[in-house]
């Protein structure tokens, strides 16, 4: 009998403890999830507020001609030489999204060096995005969120069993923050991060209360706003449904040739990695260049999707949009400055989605109701092509816009593409990214 008193003793001891330390554990996501919606909403309100500058220069420019044009592509070089030089000097794992420096942190592989990565990733990234090039903020606020999970469980000196489940909440978090989604941070943590995330059922409570938490306190500073209010209808023909299965083939194998062609440019930056000042010069023309011929090509992409959802676009003037935001999408991630990839593909994808609709309204009078449907499509594909994370993709898209009523189209036409890109060999970017990181003489010619 004393025997059998002792073990259930010891049992309820250890229940105890564990109770505690996982309550720890929740009231520490509670925390991060408070901290990651402060620096996202921090970093998104001064975002905004240069790239309305930004523009507003622009159009001075474009009105008063050659000296203002000089003035701001020396603004421009000196913003990205900024950001360069803050990442080279101080913090080289804030350069990119950042995302395979988490999956790196997760596995125990990287350093996750906070008290660097905040301040560089946030003022250098307020510098690149700035600029006007095809980043986005998605990358930068995950990374964040992150770095405030490690800041968190270090300052609270939390057990290293807290490493895993801490960083993942502030990286739920960083995403939920950036889009006003909370339920795609929690999934992407579980999905694309699936490997480096340890499942547990208090590691998952962990991230939710995070993701959460920072998602209520953007609202509150920010406002509820959807990130893409479209203002489309989720009508759609089930005669029709197959289309969006063939739309996420035709994605899945653009998702393909996105990812080989991403990493051909970071190999051809990386020769030029000593030469920041051409590099930053370089950048500055190019930027300014086809901001001023079009403003379609500048920037993540917000203001170029609502014009093209809400106008009659020609199929030559989408195919030439395509191909001038893919080409300044490849070069601005493959410079290594600081940003997402997220957005400007996201944006990709809308404008694929609306080329698709173009055809499918010439092939099929009648089939299309509203071209802005297979643009939602497109968007999920090509997330789920690239990344090879489809639910993530598919709840991003309907979070994004919320269109909850395009969840069955959504699921065929991101399966459709993953299954595609699989096939076809395409392997999940940001493990490619990873091991270019722990194998920095890794090159496409080599792989």
């Amino acid at each position: 009998m004393p025997i059998s008193r002792k073990i259930i003793f010891n049992r309820l001891e250890r229940l105890r403890v564990e109770d505690t330390k996982n309550g720890k554990l929740l009231l520490l996501s509670l925390f991060i999830g408070i901290l990651s919606g402060l620096l996202s909403s921090v970093f998104r309100f001064f975002l905004t507020s240069i790239e309305n500058f930004h523009e507003h220069w622009i159009q001075l420019g474009q009105e008063s001609g050659l000296w203002s044009i000089l003035g701001l592509i020396l603004a421009t070089s000196t913003s990205i030489f900024i950001a360069f030089w803050l990442v080279r000097k101080y913090a080289p794992e804030a350069g990119g999204s950042g995302i395979q420096e988490i999956e790196g942190a997760l596995d125990g592989v990287r350093p996750l060096r906070w008290k660097r990565v905040i301040p560089v990733k946030f003022f250098g990234s307020l510098f690149s995005l700035g600029s006007g090039l095809l980043l986005g903020r998605e990358g930068p606020t995950v990374q964040l969120g992150a770095s405030v999970g490690k800041m968190v469980k270090d300052v609270s000196k939390h057990p290293d069993y807290g490493n895993n489940p801490l960083i993942s909440a502030g990286a739920a978090a960083g995403l939920a923050g950036a889009f006003n989604a909370p339920l795609s941070g929690i999934i992407f943590v579980i999905e694309e991060m699936n490997g480096h995330f340890k499942f547990n059922f208090y590691n998952l409570a962990s991230i939710m209360i995070g993701a959460g938490i920072s998602d209520v306190v953007v609202r509150i500073i920010l406002g509820s706003e959807v990130s893409l209010p479209l203002g489309i209808t989720s009508e759609w023909e089930m005669t029709y449904l197959w289309l969006f299965p063939v739309l996420g083939v035709f994605i899945g194998a653009i998702g393909w040739v996105y990812n080989q062609v991403i990493l051909l440019s970071l190999d051809a930056f990386k020769k030029y990695q000593n030469h920041i000042v051409l590099t930053s010069l370089f950048l500055g023309v190019l930027v300014v260049s086809v901001t001023i011929f079009s403003p379609y090509l500048s920037g993540a992409g917000y203001n170029t999707i609502h014009q093209l959802v809400q106008n009659n676009y020609s199929l030559t003037f989408l195919l030439l949009l395509l191909t001038g935001r893919f080409i300044l999408s490849i070069v601005s991630y493959g410079s290594g400055l600081p940003g997402g990839l997220f957005t400007p593909m996201l944006t990709l994808g809308i404008i694929m989605g609306l080329i698709f609709g173009v055809l499918a309204e010439i092939v099929l009078p009648g089939s299309v109701s509203e071209k802005g449907i297979f643009a939602i499509a497109g968007m999920a594909a090509l997330f789920s092509s690239t990344v090879r994370a489809p639910l993530t993709g598919l709840v991003l898209a309907v979070e994004m816009t919320s269109n909850y009523g395009l969840i069955l189209p959504l699921i065929l036409c991101t399966a459709a593409a993953s299954v595609m890109t699989t096939m076809l060999g395409n392997r999940p970017i940001y493990s490619v990214l990873l091991e270019r990181v722990l194998n920095p003489d890794l090159s496409q010619e080599d792989s």
